[in-house]
């Protein structure tokens, strides 16, 4: 039920997954808006643009992004995995060329760079605080 925050059946109770999915957007958006203000190579408009670059990485994550590690396997293999920021920073580079000057990303040595930390603050963000925050509201 897309209403029910807190969804309960005979053997768990858990996060609807709607708030679930919403919770990890928004905690994306967060670390995108932090990002934005690290790096001066970086830019967002606004958390409104932010939050829409998230929604357009998601959906091209679980749409391209497959498709293009299945192509450069052998690459990433030769390089022992030191390709991998590069399909990430292609997407992130589709992003930008979707949302025009709302959200920039300048030069391709710095946008590896952000591309590796925006993958680990969002490593960061899942892990401490909204898998806790899911756990929690899946115990109550």
């Amino acid at each position: 039920d897309i209403m029910k925050i807190i969804v309960k059946n005979d053997k768990e109770v858990k996060l609807n997954k709607f708030i679930d999915w919403l919770l990890y957007m928004v905690g994306y958006t967060i670390v995108l808006t932090l990002v934005d203000q690290i790096f001066n190579s970086f830019d967002v408009e606004n958390i409104w643009y932010g939050f829409i670059a998230v929604l357009l990485i998601y959906i091209l994550n679980k749409t391209i992004k497959p498709l293009i590690v299945r192509l450069t396997i052998p690459i990433t293999a030769l390089t022992f995995g030191l390709f991998y920021p590069f399909i990430n920073l292609f997407i992130l580079k589709l992003v930008d060329f979707i949302l025009g000057s709302h959200f920039q990303i300048y030069g391709i040595w710095s946008g590896i760079l952000i591309a590796v930390v925006i993958s680990i603050m969002n490593y960061i963000m899942e892990e401490f605080i909204i898998k806790p925050i899911i756990r929690k509201c899946d115990n109550e």
